[in-house]
């Protein structure tokens, strides 16, 4: 698609189409293509592969068109249809691109356009009052300074050392003496969210998209129709619906390109002489949409956090047989505040409002799948029992004979690494597997369908959840390969398909972590390998630390994003940054501000608090040191500069130990 832009537009081309966007109003128009031939001062500034849409804030964010300035294929996950990758983005404004796009081999830019991006290039270009095709020969050193300067913003962003992070924090921390949005520049805060933007596109391999087939839809929901027409998207799995919603509304197909966020991996593997293809694809719901800490439970729609669909599709000559599993939220209203490593939960509303949003979530999912077999991993005892109790409640109220519970404490069948104890569940639930069977279609058509789902749930819907959904996957895969023909009963999947198996499952835990917690999979080691090793544990605790750390001090303005790009997030008010100085204060001397009433949270540093309570109580009282100040200043100035020394004297010294007792 051919990118254009004058002073008032954007124009994007396809085929013999064009559609405008105004870069004052963000109004679309679709008109002809060959309408271009009249307009004045128009420059191609490449192409791109889609649209994304728009996304804008009131009086904090102007709108901004976001568009794929790079994808790559990933392969045919319904054939003969290929599945893109979003590799990176580009936003345009009613200024300039912040980037650069592909360059569009119909046009060349002339001597006299405009730079699309760069203040690189604009200020060679003013220095030297040369043209823009005189600099050519200077665009690999231009290219390679663009990625040192990343690099180098990357490097200081992380903390390289101990000083520069301290006076980071010292910074932050006084800019965020005032709170509100209108105080704070808003430049400063576009800045903010383009970067974020960037991060949650460029960064996380989660967003996939196809031209010729609808990828929110498994494949059962792809029914065949003798117009071959194809199925609307499932709009639970269209990431972008709100951001395009007025091209939807134009009702032109040609623009609209819907995107999933989740995971696909395909997966060629060849036995004797047969030829196999092992898909897998997970699809995470819009809906509640958010980061670990800051989304949990169901809201009033019915709706659970870290809601994902999961299908594994095995593919053979015509053959195609898919099975479907879901994970998400325990559906209650519940929680878990306060900056302990693993906080302990709480039920937030009373049990008629529970049990109503329990119904409305579960009415959804029997409409969509039949029938549920719900498997809930969480504790039986501790911390986790408060969920867990309060979820079998909620499912004898409902008392739905199309619901089957199932509890299985997995900390408590696999403690000591016996993650091999997981069969005893498989071995459980088999009859329930068979029954539920998976969808088997052929060149002709349906063979049979899935009449049911399993869902299934750990606290996080993470690292518990990925293990089991890879057994029960395991165990679906032998079944399907000996309905096929292709191997006998009871016997295990064979080598040369049992690595890219295991290694799309492990690859999908990883990326399913990455986009709700932060970090890879923990336990990811048995569903790479199938066994549990040291080195694991101790990427597991690596792991676990840089949760933590996410979680306290970079969650919320993601979350602030998140809710942004789904129209969760209407009013600049309701923007929130990271408050790394009170966050710190929190963790390090948690019993002097409790989060909640009831609540006493020791922090995750143990013995050290009465040394820094130490260190924090004599930086304050030392107030000697803030009086060295002019004498002509005004009063204002004064306690500016007052705050701003005390707050550097007071993060300084809690960052650096917080540093070195965490990293």
């Amino acid at each position: 698609m051919e990118v254009f832009q004058t002073d008032t537009h954007y124009i994007f081309v396809k085929r013999d189409k064009s559609l405008w966007w105004n870069r004052k109003t963000s109004e679309f128009t679709i008109k002809p293509g060959w309408d271009l031939s009249s307009v004045e001062d128009i420059e191609c500034i490449g192409v791109t592969h889609g649209i994304v849409g728009v996304i804008s804030l009131p009086n904090v964010y102007e709108p901004h068109l976001v568009v794929i300035k790079e994808a790559t294929a990933v392969g045919a996950l319904y054939p003969p249809h290929l599945v893109y990758k979003i590799k990176s983005i580009c936003i345009l404004s009613a200024d300039e691109p912040d980037s650069e796009l592909s360059n569009c081999t119909k046009h060349t830019k002339s001597n006299s356009s405009t730079p699309t991006h760069s203040a690189s290039s604009t200020s060679n270009k003013n220095n030297n009052g040369s043209s823009r095709a005189a600099q050519a020969p200077g665009t690999k050193s231009t290219k390679l300074f663009e990625g040192m300067n990343k690099t180098w913003g990357v490097v200081k962003s992380a903390g390289s050392t101990i000083k520069a992070t301290t006076q980071q924090a010292a910074n932050l921390a006084t800019k965020q003496v005032k709170n509100s949005v209108g105080i704070r520049e808003p430049r400063q805060i576009e800045r903010r969210i383009t970067e974020e933007l960037h991060k949650i596109f460029d960064e996380t391999d989660s967003f996939y998209f196809s031209f010729d087939c609808d990828i929110t839809n498994n494949l059962q929901r792809h029914e065949v129709r003798a117009d071959d027409a194809q199925p609307q998207p499932d709009e639970r799995f269209f990431w972008n619906m709100h951001m395009i919603r007025d091209i939807i509304k134009m009702n032109d197909k040609t623009w609209i390109l819907p995107i999933i966020q989740g995971f696909v991996q395909v997966e060629a593997s060849v036995i004797g002489n047969d030829c196999f293809t092992l898909s897998l694809v997970s699809r995470r719901s819009r809906h509640r949409a958010g980061t670990r800490y800051k989304r949990r439970g169901v809201d009033e729609k019915g709706n659970c956090a870290n809601y994902v669909e999961t299908e594994q599709i095995l593919s053979f000559r015509h053959h195609h047989l898919a099975f479907t599993q879901v994970r998400g939220s325990v559906p209650i209203y519940w929680s878990q505040p306060g900056y302990k490593y693993r906080p302990p939960p709480r039920l937030d509303r009373g049990a008629a409002e529970t049990q109503q949003a329990f119904e409305l979530h579960f009415t959804k999912e029997l409409s969509i799948y039949e029938r549920v077999c719900i498997v809930n991993l969480v504790e039986q005892s501790g911390k986790e029992k408060l969920i867990g109790d309060t979820y079998a409640e909620n499912v004898i109220k409902y008392n739905n004979e199309h619901i089957i519970y199932v509890t299985f404490d997995f900390h408590d069948y696999c403690r000591g690494m016996r993650f091999e104890n997981v069969s005893a569940l498989i071995d459980a639930v088999g009859p329930e597997a068979g029954a539920m069977g998976f969808h088997w279609r052929d060149q002709r058509g349906m063979i049979c369908n899935q009449k049911s789902v399993f869902r299934i749930n750990c606290m996080d819907c993470l690292d518990r959840t990925n293990v089991v959904q890879t057994a029960i996957g395991k165990a679906v895969l032998e079944s399907q390969l000996v309905k096929l023909g292709l191997s006998p009963p009871y016997s295990p999947i064979p080598d040369q398909l049992r690595s890219p198996f295991m290694a799309l499952w492990a690859n999908n835990g990883d990326i399913i972590s990455r986009q709700y917690a932060g970090t890879n999979a923990l336990k990811g080691d048995y569903t790479r390998t199938g066994e549990r090793k040291i080195s694991g544990m101790m990427k597991d605790g690596m792991n676990s630390a840089n949760r933590f750390f996410i979680q306290n001090f970079a969650d919320s303005f993601r979350q602030c994003i998140i809710d942004l790009m789904q129209g969760e997030l209407r009013q600049a008010a309701e923007l929130r940054e990271d408050e790394v100085l009170e966050t710190i204060v929190n963790i390090l001397t948690p019993e002097s501000h409790p989060p909640l009433l009831g609540y006493y949270n020791a922090g995750v540093l143990g013995p050290e608090l009465k040394l820094l309570e130490s260190i924090v109580t004599n930086r304050c009282a030392n107030r000697t040191m803030c009086e060295v100040l002019p004498a002509d200043r005004t009063d204002g100035q004064t306690n500016k500069s007052k705050e701003f020394i005390q707050l550097q004297f007071l993060v300084a010294p809690i960052v650096t130990i917080f540093l070195f007792l965490t990293l």
